[in-house]
């Protein structure tokens, strides 16, 4: 009998807030706020979507390198 792997699910590249703030463990306001300074908010009417890899960019550029 052959052993079914589970399908990889893709990450998604466009979260609401309060989904990536659970992503990447931070709170709900300093995920907008950094969003907002990445310059990673889509706003379609009352709809707002984070691109999740311009915010990555964002993110990488604190990476504390000794």
């Amino acid at each position: 009998m052959e052993r079914k792997t589970p399908k990889k699910v893709d990450r998604k590249r466009f979260v609401r807030y309060k989904e990536g703030a659970e992503m990447y463990s931070m709170c709900q306001s300093k995920f907008e706020n950094m969003a907002r300074d990445a310059g990673a908010i889509y706003k379609l009417n009352k709809l707002v979507l984070v691109n999740c890899d311009i915010f990555e960019e964002y993110l990488e550029t604190f990476r504390l390198t000794d």
